[in-house]
């Protein structure tokens, strides 16, 4: 299920100024800092990430040509916060949802495969 880009901009406007300080502390909450392709700015912006082997995977229930999904692909790196901690990631791929559950463990593999969000953004740690 892929949700509207209305509620992308409401979330960008309102949810995710009030969510961004507990952002990286609460599971599940987490922060992706990406460099704006143009600008050069650095942004934080709230995701739903989960932990992986050799890295994290972060939902895009609002499809797959967002902004910072562009950003983290074009500089092929960024960093995340999660758990209270900050790690540089590299290698940004676009999967099928029904992949990246291969990879979690449980009980994210069941909430993952529940979602409805077809694809899911794989970074590496670096």
């Amino acid at each position: 299920m892929r949700f509207s880009d209305r509620r992308a901009r409401f979330n960008r406007v309102v949810t995710n100024p009030l969510f961004r300080p507990f952002c990286g502390w609460v599971p599940m909450w987490s922060i992706v800092e990406h460099t704006g392709r143009r600008s050069g700015t650095v942004y934080r912006t709230p995701v739903s990430m989960f932990h992986t082997a050799d890295g994290v995977a972060v939902l895009l229930p609002y499809g797959t040509g967002r902004d910072w999904v562009k950003n983290l692909q074009a500089a092929d790196a960024g960093r995340v916060k999660v758990g209270g901690k900050t790690f540089a990631v590299t290698n940004p791929r676009i999967v099928p949802t029904e992949e990246a559950v291969g990879l979690l463990k449980a009980p994210w593999r069941q909430l993952l495969g529940r979602a409805g969000v077809p694809h899911t953004l794989l970074l590496t740690r670096a």
